[in-house]
Formats: C-alpha cells, structure tokens, sequence
C-alpha cells in the first residue's frame, strides 16, 4: 500500500493506494494537482494520465473509495450518493478502476466547492 495525502479547501485526508496498475501508475505521477469537478457527492479531476479499465473495474463504490475513471482520465473520490445512484450508496457514471480508500472522513468532502484546487501527494514513511 502506498500513502497519499489529499488536499483541497482547507481539508487534508490521509489515504492509501492499493497495488494495481493504475494505482501504482498514479503514485509514480505524483504530486498531482487539479480542479474540483463535483458529481454529487463525487469529486472527480482530470489527471493527465492514461489507463485501460482493469478487469476489477466497478460502478458500484463504498463511500471513502478512491477510483480512475478511464474515459475522464480521472481520479475520483466517493463519499456519498451521485445522480445515478439507486439509494445513498455511492455510485460511479460507469465503471471505474478501484485505487485505494480514505482512511478518515470522506464526508468531509461535502465542503469542497467546484473549482476548488486539490493536490495529492505522497505520504513519506516517517
């Protein structure tokens, strides 16, 4: 597992990554920066970076997952239900590859206006 920190309005959420391509394809790209897209409770922002979706790539999310959404080149963060959504699960416009989750509170992500700048970093072992 890889820890990342995310950044965006104030908030600074500790997460990890898991090991799949995408995953590890993102860490080696990082520090990344971008714009708030939201999407519901999504924030979403374009990464710049290509990937193919991963044979475990899903719509159906937890809230706290993190994702890569291949047609956007995003990252995605879940932490609550989106306009396709069947109920207050989390639900992705169509699948994504599955990076990692936040290891506090996702919902604090509530906050953050479109536009606002995120970044993710590397956590360093300390």
């Amino acid at each position: 597992m890889i820890g990342i920190l995310i950044e965006t309005s104030g908030i600074a959420l500790e997460a990890e990554l898991n090991d799949g391509p995408t995953a590890e394809k993102l860490a080696a790209a990082l520090p990344i920066e971008g714009r708030v897209n939201r999407w519901g409770d999504e924030i979403y922002f374009d990464t710049g970076l290509t990937a193919s979706e991963e044979p475990g790539a899903r719509a159906e999310m937890s809230v706290g997952e993190l994702g890569y959404w291949p047609p956007g080149q995003s990252f995605c963060i879940f932490f609550g239900p989106t306009p396709v959504s069947r109920a207050s699960e989390p639900r992705a416009y169509s699948p994504v590859n599955i990076l990692g989750r936040v290891l506090g509170d996702a919902t604090l992500l509530r906050a953050v206006a479109q536009g606002a700048t995120i970044r993710i970093t590397r956590l360093v072992a300390g």
